[in-house]
């Protein structure tokens, strides 16, 4: 039963792994600052997520498991609301969407303050 834990244990930091460096590529990559927080927050939180549940299902210890899933819930509820704000606040303060964009749902907000 420990190989199988070892086993799934790595895989998952593997694609955890895999995540975390598919949200460097995307802040690298991508050309403005809304698409960057995107790969950063989605990716990053599903990376780190991952990483956490293998060292969930690798350590055996109750307490562990606990601050792991916690550690968990935590990036799932606090990583997608701090990217959305500060996108909004980047929106307020006038940095500009990419050339490439295609719709901007915002610009009616900001033409009506």
């Amino acid at each position: 039963m420990e190989d199988v834990a070892n086993i799934v244990a790595g895989l998952l930091i593997l694609a955890g792994t895999f995540f975390a460096f598919v949200a460097a590529l995307g802040l690298w990559r991508f050309p403005d600052i809304y698409s960057r927080m995107h790969a950063a927050s989605k990716a990053g939180t599903l990376g780190s997520g991952m990483v956490l549940l293998a060292l969930a299902v690798n350590s055996g210890d109750t307490a562990t498991v606990t601050r792991a899933l916690a550690g968990i819930a935590f990036f799932l509820l606090t990583a997608p609301i701090s990217a959305h704000l500060l996108a909004k606040a980047a929106y307020v303060v006038g940095y500009e969407l990419a050339k490439s964009s295609v719709l901007d749902e915002m610009s009616e907000s900001r033409n009506q303050d």
